[in-house]
């Protein structure tokens, strides 16, 4: 199996501490992570969800790309992102399938190395592959 579970579920969010309280209640617990992440120009809080998880980020710059995103699009689903083993190797063989990367590899948060797809080649859906670093 090439993609191993879903790793997480990103949300786009104005407020994040705003954002945490909302899904502390409908998930019945805290935040068990916060993040600052300089590459992508966000803070991010993780939710363990089963084996899954719940990102929320939010935009530490106007003209980052979850401001944009937020901007165009409203708060709400950003990206689902995929465990995969070898990310590298993932890349590859979906670029063979004509898929193409907008972003990555590069480090993410959570220990990731990341890597998203161009959402007009996956049903209009941002899909993110990470891989342990």
């Amino acid at each position: 199996m090439i993609m191993k579970r879903i790793e997480h579920i990103g949300i786009a969010v104005k407020d994040l501490e705003a954002a945490e309280r909302i899904f502390e209640d409908i998930l019945g617990e805290p935040a068990f992570k916060r993040e600052h992440v300089p590459s992508e120009s966000v803070n991010v809080s993780f939710f363990k969800t089963g084996e899954s998880k719940v990102e929320l980020l939010e935009s530490t710059h106007a003209d980052g790309p979850i401001s944009k995103h937020i901007d165009k699009r409203g708060e709400g689903l950003h990206h689902l992102a995929f465990a995969v083993d070898d990310l590298q190797a993932e890349i590859n063989r979906l670029q063979k399938r004509g898929y193409r990367i907008v972003s990555g590899p590069k480090e993410g948060a959570d220990q990731k190395m990341i890597a998203f797809l161009h959402p007009a080649d996956s049903s209009k859906v941002l899909v993110e592959l990470c891989a342990q670093r």
